[in-house]
């Protein structure tokens, strides 16, 4: 169980770490958030956190869109997040939430001049997706337009449009939706980037399709060009093109790579694990569990505090 939060500028128990039913952003969604994992070895006894820095760095653009003002660099929110996980002690995977918030009162449906304020706490975390071939189908919503809410930023209200996406999908019997942008092209699923295989192509949608522009999306496409010598497009993708496509699957801090069976009724493929997605799933858990020398760059071990 989760025991300690970074709050109001310090870790203090998870019970203190409370806001008032009153804070605006708990009313009008005025915040924004992070997903990040730490990933335990066991043979290393190592928690590993992956890309903290570009995560924060993506946290902390988040919350310029949203007009808060702060003087964390991104560093040092990797060091506090660190130094919160030495204190909680994991030894399994866990997920990490940085949150932005403002904490006024709801008399303000406004963005600027606001009393912003960061917490971070972390949990231990299953697989979001399982780790079945999913079922999946186009969502009759729309992704939300960069024009109304900004679609690159983790912002707390848009995510209202990833809920409806995905409760509609489940209720109807799927596991998960791909979503369209207002231009009907692929954008992304309800809360993670999207890429299919088509003639040996890794594909996926450009980050002007309205899609947030995930850090585990730029690590495949890195590590399928580089380690698996694979041709990689980012380019729009019609509706029609899922249904031919000879792989596909999601990705993303909680969806990691989670392979896709059919759309629409349609199998993907032969419906089983596809060669190019199983190389680059096996890829990323080498990396992100530690047991790739090659990228522990990407990687912040967890310190271990030493008991007194």
């Amino acid at each position: 169980m989760t025991q300690y939060a970074y709050f109001n500028g310090s870790i203090v128990p998870m019970a203190e770490a409370n806001v008032s039913i009153a804070c605006n952003t708990l009313h009008y969604g005025t915040g924004c958030f992070g997903g990040l994992r730490g990933y335990w070895n066991e043979e290393k006894e190592t928690l590993y956190t992956f890309r903290l820095v570009e995560h924060y760095k993506r946290f902390l653009n988040s919350a310029k869109l949203l007009m808060c003002n702060f003087d964390y660099t991104p560093e040092e929110l990797r060091d506090i997040t660190l130094e919160l996980l030495a204190r909680e002690g994991w030894r399994e995977n866990v997920y990490i939430r940085p949150l932005a918030y403002k904490d006024d009162g709801i008399y303000r449906v406004w963005l600027h001049d606001g009393n912003d304020k960061v917490a971070i706490f972390s949990q231990p975390v299953s697989s979001y997706l399982g780790e079945k071939m999913l079922n999946v189908c186009v969502s009759s919503w729309r992704r939300v337009d960069d024009t109304a809410i900004p679609a690159r930023g983790k912002i707390s209200g848009a995510y209202v449009n990833s809920a409806l996406i995905k409760s509609d999908a489940v209720l109807s019997g799927y596991d998960e939706a791909v979503v369209l942008n207002q231009d009907g092209h692929v954008s992304e699923g309800s809360a993670a980037n999207f890429m299919m295989v088509r003639d040996g192509v890794l594909i996926t949608p450009p980050i002007t399709s309205n899609l947030l522009e995930g850090i585990t999306r730029r690590s495949i496409l890195h590590l399928a060009q580089a380690e698996l010598d694979l041709e990689v497009q980012e380019r729009e993708i019609d509706r029609t093109e899922l249904y031919i496509a000879e792989e596909a699957f999601f990705c993303g801090t909680g969806a990691q790579v989670s392979p896709i069976g059919s759309i629409d009724h349609r199998t993907v493929g032969d419906g089983k694990l596809g060669p190019v997605t199983e190389q680059i799933r096996d890829l990323y858990f080498d990396v992100v569990y530690g047991r790739n020398e090659k990228y522990l760059h990407w990687l912040s071990p967890v310190p271990q505090l030493e008991v007194a």
